[in-house]
């Protein structure tokens, strides 16, 4: 149950950092404040949906989609929390492609060196 939580707050906090980076960066993309806890975990939610659902659709295709799976679940995940929440907003063809592939970096960067702070174990980390 520790471990569980542990792994939540651990995917709250890279994707509120992956996120936070990627408007950092981004001129045209943008975080409200408030909102922005809002639409972490609307984010976080929506990822976790999506990544073992996209991930089963493309497992019988080729090597490459099955890689862009990751990058579609984070691009829909994105387009669903900026539709829901006001805590973020992304705006222009080259925004939402640059964000869907910083976030997606970001994200994934921050959660591994999160894991490596916080779950002890060798296991743990996978």
């Amino acid at each position: 149950m520790t471990r569980s939580l542990i792994r939540v707050g651990l995917a709250l906090a890279g994707n509120a950092i992956g996120l936070l980076l990627a408007a950092l960066i981004l001129d045209k993309m943008s975080l409200d404040g408030p909102a922005f806890v809002l639409a972490v975990i609307i984010f976080t939610v929506l990822t976790a949906v999506f990544d073992p659902l996209i991930s089963k659709f493309t497992e019988d295709q080729h090597a490459i989609v099955q890689s862009a799976s990751a990058l579609i679940s984070t691009f829909l995940a994105l387009v669903l929390t900026v539709l829901i929440s006001d805590g973020l907003r992304i705006d222009g063809v080259f925004s939402w492609v640059t964000a869907t592939v910083l976030v997606w970096l970001l994200t994934m960067l921050a959660g591994v060196i999160l894991a490596k702070f916080f779950l002890k174990e060798k296991g743990d980390a996978k």
